[in-house]
């Protein structure tokens, strides 16, 4: 025979892990995650390409591509494309530059 106890702790278990993947969950996740790649990117009017690729939990972070503008004079305004790493645990978002993902345009 199974404890009440036993019973209690596995329901809240259940419970807590349903809560956790609420959709109002993951909406305020996907809106942190995007406030901290873009507070992080080094372009301006950065905005992300698609949405965030979730990693599993063992891996403890998220991947958003973002697009903006070089804000360096001598840039003129080309656009660039950063990878930013969102790491769950402690909620920091970084950057690198990812130009090569995307086909150079003509002229550039």
């Amino acid at each position: 025979m199974r404890s009440p106890a036993l019973l209690f702790i596995a329901l809240t278990s259940l419970a807590l892990h349903a809560q956790a993947s609420s959709p109002d969950a993951w909406a305020a996740y996907d809106k942190a995650v995007l406030a901290s790649c873009t507070q992080a990117s080094q372009l301006s009017h950065a905005k992300p390409v698609g949405k965030a690729a979730q990693f599993d939990d063992r891996v403890g972070y998220s991947a958003l591509l973002l697009e903006g503008q070089y804000p360096q004079k001598h840039m003129k305004g080309q656009r660039g494309t950063e990878l930013c790493l969102y790491h769950k645990q402690s909620k920091t978002a970084h950057v690198t530059e990812w130009d090569s993902v995307r086909p150079a345009t003509p002229g550039q």
